[in-house]
C-alpha cells in the first residue's frame, strides 16, 4: 500500500463529509466523532512524519529545491 498525503487529505474530506450528516442522531453521532478524533490523531502523526522527512531531505540536500523529486510518501 503506498499512500500519499493527497490520498490522507481526501479522506480527511471524507470524514468532514460523515460528520456534517445531519441524520447522524445520538450514539451514531458518538461513534462518528469517537472515530473522527481516532482519524485525526492518526493524520497529525502522518502529517508530524511527512514534515520531518521533507525536513531531512532539505537538510541533505543543502536547501529546498521545488525540481527536486519529493521522497515517495509525500507525492500528491
Amino acid at each position: 500500500m503506498q499512500n500519499t498525503l493527497g490520498d490522507l487529505n481526501n479522506h480527511l474530506f471524507a470524514q468532514l463529509e460523515r460528520l456534517s450528516d445531519e441524520e447522524l442522531k445520538s450514539d451514531d453521532l458518538k461513534e462518528e466523532i469517537e472515530r473522527a478524533k481516532s482519524v485525526t490523531m492518526v493524520a497529525s502523526k502522518i502529517i508530524e512524519n511527512g514534515s520531518l522527512v521533507l525536513q531531512a531531505k532539505r537538510i541533505t540536500d543543502g536547501a529546498y529545491d521545488a525540481n527536486l523529486r519529493l521522497p515517495k510518501m509525500l507525492e500528491g
